[in-house]
């Protein structure tokens, strides 16, 4: 039989820990907490563990040293985790190789469905032929499960910059990068009407897998139907 997936909480908070631990081990994980970031990397290199949940700031050492540690010997899913939604953007600007970045306060389900993300993501796991997004650069076309989207250049820069990377949260700031190639300056809404008026050219064809991170940006992902199941 092969093991539960094995999950590592680096969380300070005593009584986040605990909730996050009770909730990934009624959904099946194996789990372990570490309290402090002092010794953390060598634990994590001792033990291999298949998930990672890195509080930012901790005791001893902050996540942006221990995921920096880890990133010499491992490529093991790490989600960021964070109070300051400021951060997020810094972190995101690091490219530090974390897998996911989460800003509390955040509903405990949310961390199972999003672990659960990025392990389907680390097995290379396929979204479905169904919901598969299929991207013609030469002609600027755009397919999904099957169905064409009839998308503007900006439209189709949007979803192939997004879809690129399913699971991961782009700032507002990125997407403007990509989507221009005379690289003009535009506000933030114009991203978000961008955004919108995809989102609404996507659910058209029975698709929504782009989603809103407060304060912070957007990521591409299919919805996660044992998340679906279980609220």
């Amino acid at each position: 039989m092969t093991p539960s997936p094995h999950v590592l909480i680096v969380e300070d908070e005593p009584k986040l820990a605990a909730l996050l631990r009770d909730y990934l081990a009624a959904s099946g994980y194996r789990v372990d907490v570490l309290d402090t970031g002092r010794g953390a990397v060598d634990w994590i290199r001792a033990h291999a563990p298949d998930v990672i949940l890195l509080d930012l700031m901790l005791p001893g050492e902050d996540g942006l040293a221990i995921c920096r540690g880890v990133r010499t010997f491992s490529a093991v899913p790490i989600l960021m985790v964070t109070a300051r939604v400021e951060e997020i953007d810094r972190l995101l600007g690091l490219e530090l190789g974390a897998d996911d970045y989460i800003c509390k306060p955040f509903s405990p389900r949310e961390v199972v469905a999003r672990v659960k993300a990025v392990l389907r993501r680390a097995a290379g796991t396929a979204p479905t032929p169904e919901a598969a997004v299929v991207l013609d650069e030469e002609r600027f076309e755009a397919r999904i499960g099957g169905r064409p989207l009839v998308l503007t250049p900006v439209e189709f820069r949007l979803l192939r910059k997004l879809a690129g990377q399913p699971g991961r949260v782009f700032s507002r700031a990125q997407l403007i990068e990509a989507l221009y190639e005379d690289h003009r300056v535009v506000s933030d809404r114009t991203v978000d009407s961008h955004v919108k008026n995809l989102r609404r050219k996507l659910a058209d064809v029975g698709h929504d897998p782009i989603s809103a991170v407060y304060g912070v940006g957007y990521r591409f992902e299919w919805p996660d139907p044992d998340a679906d199941a279980a609220a």
